[in-house]
Protein backbone atom coordinates (compact mmCIF):
# COMPACT_ATOMS: atom_id res chain seq x y z
CA UNK A 1 0.00 0.00 0.00
CA UNK A 2 1.07 3.62 -0.88
CA UNK A 3 -0.25 6.71 1.05
CA UNK A 4 -0.51 9.99 0.40
CA UNK A 5 -2.26 12.82 1.94
CA UNK A 6 -4.08 15.45 1.19
CA UNK A 7 -4.23 19.05 3.57
CA UNK A 8 -6.03 21.86 3.97
CA UNK A 9 -8.39 23.96 6.21
CA UNK A 10 -12.06 22.98 6.46
CA UNK A 11 -13.73 24.41 3.11
CA UNK A 12 -10.82 24.11 1.41
CA UNK A 13 -12.05 21.48 -1.34
CA UNK A 14 -10.19 18.76 -0.17
CA UNK A 15 -12.98 16.14 -0.17
CA UNK A 16 -13.84 17.95 -3.70
CA UNK A 17 -10.15 17.28 -4.58
CA UNK A 18 -10.40 13.64 -3.62
CA UNK A 19 -13.66 12.97 -5.45
CA UNK A 20 -12.40 14.26 -8.52
CA UNK A 21 -8.85 12.10 -8.80
CA UNK A 22 -10.51 9.32 -7.18
CA UNK A 23 -12.32 8.05 -10.88
CA UNK A 24 -8.61 8.98 -12.80
CA UNK A 25 -6.89 6.87 -10.48
CA UNK A 26 -8.94 3.90 -10.70
CA UNK A 27 -9.11 4.26 -14.12
CA UNK A 28 -5.78 3.34 -14.09
CA UNK A 29 -6.36 -0.13 -12.23
CA UNK A 30 -5.76 1.29 -8.42
CA UNK A 31 -7.89 -0.06 -5.48
CA UNK A 32 -7.96 3.44 -3.66
CA UNK A 33 -9.08 3.54 -0.14
CA UNK A 34 -9.88 7.04 2.07
CA UNK A 35 -9.39 7.46 5.49
CA UNK A 36 -11.20 10.89 6.56
CA UNK A 37 -10.30 12.73 9.71
CA UNK A 38 -13.15 14.93 10.87
CA UNK A 39 -12.99 17.05 14.22
CA UNK A 40 -16.64 16.99 14.50
CA UNK A 41 -18.19 14.10 16.78
CA UNK A 42 -20.08 11.71 14.47
CA UNK A 43 -21.97 8.94 14.77
CA UNK A 44 -23.51 6.36 11.20
CA UNK A 45 -25.67 4.13 13.86
CA UNK A 46 -28.97 4.83 14.25
CA UNK A 47 -30.46 5.01 17.86
CA UNK A 48 -32.40 2.33 18.76
CA UNK A 49 -31.22 -0.05 16.39
CA UNK A 50 -29.47 -3.29 17.49
CA UNK A 51 -26.14 -2.02 16.69
CA UNK A 52 -26.30 0.84 18.37
CA UNK A 53 -28.36 -0.52 21.38
CA UNK A 54 -24.88 -3.11 21.94
CA UNK A 55 -22.31 -0.05 21.45
CA UNK A 56 -24.09 1.74 24.46
CA UNK A 57 -24.50 -1.38 26.00
CA UNK A 58 -20.79 -1.37 26.48
CA UNK A 59 -19.46 -3.25 23.28
CA UNK A 60 -15.82 -1.76 22.29
CA UNK A 61 -16.54 -2.39 18.45
CA UNK A 62 -19.59 -3.54 15.80
CA UNK A 63 -19.33 -4.54 12.86
CA UNK A 64 -22.62 -4.32 10.31
CA UNK A 65 -22.49 -6.75 7.27
CA UNK A 66 -24.82 -6.48 4.64
CA UNK A 67 -24.56 -8.20 1.14
CA UNK A 68 -23.02 -4.72 -0.31
CA UNK A 69 -21.07 -3.34 2.50
CA UNK A 70 -19.45 -3.57 5.87
CA UNK A 71 -18.56 -1.15 8.71
CA UNK A 72 -16.83 -1.31 12.06
CA UNK A 73 -17.89 0.90 14.79
CA UNK A 74 -15.17 1.17 16.92
CA UNK A 75 -15.38 2.96 20.25
CA UNK A 76 -12.13 5.61 21.56
CA UNK A 77 -12.86 6.03 25.04
CA UNK A 78 -9.34 6.13 25.99
CA UNK A 79 -7.34 8.03 23.40
CA UNK A 80 -8.32 8.64 19.42
CA UNK A 81 -6.51 6.25 16.70
CA UNK A 82 -2.86 7.04 15.26
CA UNK A 83 -2.86 7.08 11.60
CA UNK A 84 -0.31 3.90 11.33
CA UNK A 85 -3.15 2.10 13.26
CA UNK A 86 -5.95 3.40 10.46
CA UNK A 87 -4.05 2.15 7.94
CA UNK A 88 -3.73 -1.02 9.54
CA UNK A 89 -7.20 -1.54 9.37
CA UNK A 90 -8.06 -0.73 5.59
CA UNK A 91 -8.45 -3.93 3.51
CA UNK A 92 -5.59 -4.51 0.60
CA UNK A 93 -5.13 -1.46 -1.80
CA UNK A 94 -2.90 0.12 -4.02
CA UNK A 95 -3.06 3.35 -2.17
CA UNK A 96 -4.44 5.47 0.23
CA UNK A 97 -5.68 8.56 0.05
CA UNK A 98 -5.54 10.42 3.73
CA UNK A 99 -7.81 13.19 4.01
CA UNK A 100 -6.96 15.87 6.95
CA UNK A 101 -4.13 14.23 9.59
CA UNK A 102 -2.25 17.52 8.96
CA UNK A 103 0.11 17.22 11.32
CA UNK A 104 0.87 13.50 10.18
CA UNK A 105 4.48 12.92 8.36
CA UNK A 106 3.20 11.73 5.11
CA UNK A 107 3.78 13.48 1.78
CA UNK A 108 0.86 15.74 1.37
CA UNK A 109 -0.56 17.99 -1.22
CA UNK A 110 -1.80 20.88 0.37
CA UNK A 111 -5.82 22.34 -1.14
CA UNK A 112 -6.04 26.20 -0.98
CA UNK A 113 -8.49 28.38 -2.01
CA UNK A 114 -7.89 32.19 -1.87
CA UNK A 115 -11.81 32.76 -0.84
CA UNK A 116 -11.26 30.85 2.80
CA UNK A 117 -8.84 33.34 3.69
CA UNK A 118 -6.90 31.16 5.91
CA UNK A 119 -2.98 31.35 5.38
CA UNK A 120 -0.86 28.73 3.90
CA UNK A 121 0.02 25.10 5.62
CA UNK A 122 3.49 24.67 3.40
CA UNK A 123 5.61 26.97 5.38
CA UNK A 124 5.55 25.05 8.12
CA UNK A 125 4.74 21.64 7.25
CA UNK A 126 7.66 19.91 5.05
CA UNK A 127 5.75 17.01 4.15
CA UNK A 128 3.63 19.48 2.33
CA UNK A 129 5.18 18.81 -1.50
CA UNK A 130 3.31 21.37 -3.62
CA UNK A 131 -0.41 22.88 -3.37
CA UNK A 132 -3.66 22.93 -5.44
CA UNK A 133 -4.84 25.99 -5.53
CA UNK A 134 -7.22 28.36 -7.77
CA UNK A 135 -5.33 31.79 -7.63
CA UNK A 136 -2.86 33.72 -5.59
CA UNK A 137 -0.13 30.68 -5.96
CA UNK A 138 2.42 31.56 -3.56
CA UNK A 139 6.34 32.34 -4.87
CA UNK A 140 8.89 29.73 -5.05
CA UNK A 141 6.90 26.36 -4.49
CA UNK A 142 5.63 23.89 -6.35
CA UNK A 143 1.34 24.37 -7.61
CA UNK A 144 -0.74 22.52 -9.53
CA UNK A 145 -3.93 24.56 -10.85
CA UNK A 146 -6.91 22.91 -8.58
CA UNK A 147 -8.87 21.72 -11.74
CA UNK A 148 -5.84 19.99 -13.48
CA UNK A 149 -7.14 16.65 -12.65
CA UNK A 150 -4.64 14.51 -14.20
CA UNK A 151 -1.84 16.52 -13.32
CA UNK A 152 -3.12 16.05 -9.74
CA UNK A 153 -3.40 12.39 -10.13
CA UNK A 154 0.33 11.91 -11.69
CA UNK A 155 1.37 13.91 -9.00
CA UNK A 156 -0.09 11.92 -6.31
CA UNK A 157 1.03 8.61 -7.74
CA UNK A 158 4.67 10.09 -8.28
CA UNK A 159 4.82 11.35 -4.65
CA UNK A 160 2.95 8.24 -2.54
CA UNK A 161 4.95 6.77 0.29
CA UNK A 162 5.51 2.81 0.04
CA UNK A 163 4.53 1.64 3.80
CA UNK A 164 5.97 -1.79 4.52
CA UNK A 165 3.01 -4.84 4.85
CA UNK A 166 1.48 -5.00 8.73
Amino acid sequence: MRVFGIAGYSGSGKTTLIERVLPVLAARGLSIAVIKHTHHDFDIDQPGKDSWRVREAGAVAVLLASDHRTAVLTEHREAPPRLEELLDRLPPCDLALVEGFKRESIPKLEVHRAETGRPWLFPDDPNILAVAVDVGRPHDFPCIDIDAVQQLADFILDHAQSRPTP
